[in-house]
């Protein structure tokens, strides 16, 4: 990877990757969520991308391991695009056959297709099962989607883009006011404007400040903050540089619960490509913007969801 030295390099980039891209034929999205993981996921992905260079043909398809696609029961889950076709509990017996039907012939395999539990029909693409075709995903867009681990992939769908429009062309105030007018909350229960806390962060006085991301959820059932880092660790990066470049904060802090273990993976790989391409560390794009970003491991406490305990815990 070539470090990013400027705004103006980082469109380059994208538009590279997005030429390159141009020669891909089809891209086989493999879930490897923790739920489909658990099924072999990751093998099957695995499998697909030995099928395809025994082949001879591993440059003209992608194989795209993904976060969570969210129909868990499902899994193994395989789409296939452009076309969305959308593939059920697939095991690696069945590897040979969708590629040699599906990507080569393009044939379906039927009885790895949903079947509607009202009218008994098969539907073939993604969007028109019921469990998605009711969903308008906002955070989640991208998740089950997007190269996982390929900073590339996440670039190509305008990734960074906002962190590059923040450091040309407004100042931190700039960017708060711009939060406030979107009227962003906290998600956490007590619904606190994001602009404002940002604000009173900017405006305390001390010359050391820090951006934290609290990705430890307090209810031992709920795994948004999991997903979301399986699924698109980037997004959270980008996001996390934004805030520490209006209130001024040189250190970031991603707090995640120890149970997560590929959250935790899929986040250091994240950082470590963030830091190659200098979207993250020091003189961001070339600019005299810096931040350094330490992924801390929680110990599993219940109480560590709540923020003036898990900076207690990060304190010692």
């Amino acid at each position: 990877m070539e470090r990013l030295t400027s705004v103006e390099g980082l469109e380059t980039l994208r538009q590279q990757i997005l030429t390159r891209y141009q020669s891909i034929r089809k891209r086989v999205r493999v879930c490897v969520g923790t739920a489909c993981h658990s099924l072999g996921g990751e093998k099957l992905a695995q499998a697909f991308e030995k099928e395809l260079e025994e082949r001879g043909i591993g440059k003209d398809y992608l194989v795209t391991p993904t976060g969570c696609n969210g129909f868990c029961a499902h899994g193994p889950i395989v789409v296939i695009e452009p076309d969305n076709i959308f593939y059920e509990r697939v095991h690696l017996e069945r590897v040979r056959e969708i590629v040699e039907k599906t990507l080569l012939g393009d044939a379906l395999v039927e009885d790895l297709l949903y079947t509607d539990a009202d009218t008994g029909k098969k539907i073939i693409h993604e969007t028109e099962i019921p469990f998605y075709a009711h969903q308008e995903r906002i955070v989640f867009q991208d998740s089950g989607r997007n190269f996982i681990t390929n900073i590339d992939d996440y670039i190509s769908r305008g990734g960074y883009g906002a962190l590059a429009k923040v450091l040309s062309g407004l100042t931190p105030e700039e960017v708060i006011e711009e939060i406030k007018r979107s009227g962003l909350r906290g998600r956490g229960g007590g619904g606190f404007p994001t602009g404002t806390k940002w604000e009173s962060c900017r405006k305390a006085k001390g010359d050391l400040k820090y951006v934290m991301c609290n990705a430890d959820e307090g209810d031992p059932g709920a795994y948004m903050d999991r997903a979301l880092l399986e699924g698109n660790p980037h997004q959270i990066l980008e996001g996390m540089i934004i805030g520490a470049y209006a209130i001024g904060a040189r250190e970031g802090y991603l707090y995640v619960r120890f149970e997560y273990p590929m959250a935790v993976k899929n986040a250091l790989w994240a950082i470590k490509q963030a830091e190659a391409y200098g979207l993250m560390g020091s003189r961001i794009l070339g600019t005299d913007f810096s931040l350094k970003m330490i992924v801390n491991r929680g110990a599993g406490a219940f109480i560590c969801g709540e923020s003036t305990a898990l900076m207690a815990s990060l304190e010692g």
